[in-house]
């Protein structure tokens, strides 16, 4: 079994190797109880979404965990990926820039993961 921080490494490589843009991993555990972890990144285009989508799919269930809920994976400038311990936010960058969530979770430690900045 994996921990919620080895999860989020999962998923963070995967985005990585699929040239995912700005990836930040935020660690949650200590201000709130609806996940350990916020992976985000931001996607060139709609279909570079699905594509950072079905790789951060494809690592966690390689690796036995399972995916939730999904939402926004028809197309949209926001995919949204619960893992349980996990959630990853992949965005078009006016979504991104839109919503701010580094911002809204400002309190939330950044974590950095393999010489990936966070």
């Amino acid at each position: 079994m994996n921990t919620p921080l080895e999860v989020a490494m999962i998923a963070a490589r995967a985005l990585a190797d699929k040239k995912a843009i700005s990836i930040s991993v935020l660690q949650i555990s200590d201000l709130t109880v609806m996940a350990d972890y916020f992976v985000i990144c931001t996607g060139s285009s709609t279909t570079h979404l699905k594509t950072l989508a079905d790789a951060v799919q494809k690592a966690l269930e390689d690796a036995g965990e399972k995916l939730g809920h999904v939402e926004g994976r028809g197309g949209g400038t926001w995919v949204l990926m619960d893992f349980g311990c996990l959630v990853v936010h992949l965005f078009m960058a006016e979504t991104r820039a839109f919503y701010d969530l580094e911002r809204l979770w400002q309190d939330a430690p950044r974590i950095k993961i393999d010489g990936l900045e966070a």
